[in-house]
């Protein structure tokens, strides 16, 4: 089995700075960097360096950064023949600024993401019906993870790309018998069809608070928002609380993940590790709460270097991370 990232590729240009800006205030950066980036491309890579197959489905531009992007998604092994390279525009950008203690501020342009469309949808149909007719898929959607493992491949989406699209996307994996993770980031309003089409829906404090209309700033509020997705129709929900633990609501249970601990120096991927560490543990059969301790690990190590892609673990370096339970 493996795991579909149907999504953005982006280049990262990215600004160290002392503190964030304020509003209209100038600030001086200590250092630049490029590095390969967007959410879609970031879980794709996260999933390979797992070691579990990773497919890419999107588009990059036709200059130096969409030849750039291909090359590190291919050198960390994601399968990237679905990728592609639109010749009427630049490849995505997002600009962060990245602060002493490793918070961040991200602005995005879209670029070649935002041309992807129904002939993109058309070539993951083609790979969902490929992986769908495998005797070990199991069909249907909201299946329980929580009993066991989601047991075969993986969709997973995110909302860099025409939100049109991922809906699309989410109803032909829904037709194929494919599981869907959708990571609802940058924050919006989701329409209701969507929902019912999610199998996991995992969002920060920011956008869970987006999706359910109120704060969600600690371990109760988020527990409330988990529930409060379910009664809009995914399967299950997954809110990331960053420093202080995950929390995970199934139609059968409720339960607390707390965070590994680490100095974190860049949390820019944190989210995308998670979800790379949640998918690639799934695609292998895990239960969930196994697989949240494997996506909390791979955000709290994503998070201890600088970058997005090259943030992303190994392997061994999760499982020495998970085996010290620190």
């Amino acid at each position: 089995m493996v795991a579909i990232v149907f999504g953005s590729i982006n280049i990262d240009l990215v600004s160290k700075t002392p503190r964030l800006p304020l509003p209209g205030e100038t600030l001086t950066g200590h250092s630049f960097a490029t590095a390969p980036g967007g959410k879609g491309a970031n879980q794709a890579v996260a999933i390979a360096k797992l070691g579990v197959p990773s497919y890419m489905v999107g588009r990059v531009g036709a200059d130096n950064f969409g030849r750039e992007l291909l090359a590190s998604l291919q050198a960390a092994g994601v399968r990237t023949e679905n990728v592609l390279v639109d010749e009427s525009i630049s490849s995505g950008v997002a600009a962060i600024a990245v602060d002493d203690n490793g918070e961040n501020q991200i602005i995005i342009t879209p670029g070649a993401n935002g041309r992807v469309d129904e002939t993109d949808v058309e070539r993951l149909q083609s790979v969902l019906k490929i992986l769908s007719s495998s005797p070990f898929q199991k069909g249907g959607t909201n299946s329980p993870p929580s009993q066991g493992g989601l047991g075969g491949s993986i969709l997973l989406l995110q909302l860099e790309i025409p939100l049109s699209v991922v809906i699309a996307a989410a109803q032909v994996a829904k037709a194929a018998g494919i599981q869907v993770i959708l990571d609802p980031a940058p924050a919006q309003n989701l329409p209701d069809e969507l929902y019912p089409l999610v199998d996991i829906i995992t969002p920060n404090e920011t956008e869970a608070g987006r999706l359910v209309g109120f704060i969600v700033d600690g371990r109760e509020a988020a527990t409330e928002a988990a529930r409060a997705l379910l009664q809009k129709g995914v399967g299950n929900a997954i809110v990331k609380l960053g420093a202080k633990g995950v929390v995970c609501a199934t139609q059968a249970e409720t339960f607390f993940t707390p965070a590994f601990s680490v100095t974190a120096v860049d949390t820019v991927a944190a989210g995308d590790a998670f979800n790379g560490g949640l998918a690639a543990a799934l695609v292998e059969g895990l239960p969930l709460r196994q697989a949240v301790v494997w996506g909390a690990a791979a955000g709290a190590l994503a998070a201890t270097k600088p970058g997005a892609q090259s943030a992303m673990c190994d392997r061994p370096t999760l499982e020495a991370l998970m085996a010290t339970g620190s």
